[in-house]
């Protein structure tokens, strides 16, 4: 329902804004970045929980497992993607599906560089145990 919502207000957004287009980006980028800001702003309305870094503290990134993983389907993906903490989730989305990079999504949410880098490194690690998790269910691993 919320994303129905969303998704309405953005085209109302889109219509009444229409003529503050600059044609400086694609009209298809243009409305994007409208969608995105909406969503964006809903979750900050919902409190979105983002840990900070401590300042003092600097963490280095994990390094890459070479694991093979098996192919997914979409489904199987969206579903482990909307088990993550909105935190994590909103950042990955951000980075990895928008294209925004780092600098952008601290700017956008409102969050230091750092935080938007280590929330977007604990996203994939816990994606990564969710998916495994999903796949030992699915072969009768864990009861």
């Amino acid at each position: 329902m919320d994303a129905e919502d969303l998704l309405q207000n953005s085209f109302v957004d889109i219509f009444t804004k229409l003529d503050s287009f600059r044609f400086q980006s694609s009209v298809g980028a243009w409305i994007k970045r409208i969608v995105v800001n909406n969503c964006i702003n809903f979750l900050k309305k919902r409190r979105l929980e983002i840990q900070e870094l401590n300042d003092q503290i600097t963490q280095q990134p994990e390094p890459e497992e070479e694991d093979y993983i098996p192919k997914f389907s979409v489904e199987s993906i969206n579903h482990a993607l909307f088990q993550l903490p909105d935190g994590y989730r909103v950042v990955f989305t951000l980075y990895l599906i928008e294209g925004y990079d780092h600098k952008e999504i601290a700017e956008i949410l409102e969050i230091s560089e750092a935080t938007s880098k280590s929330q977007y490194s604990r996203a994939k690690k816990k994606l990564r145990e969710i998916i495994r998790r999903e796949k030992q269910e699915e072969r009768g691993q864990i009861f």
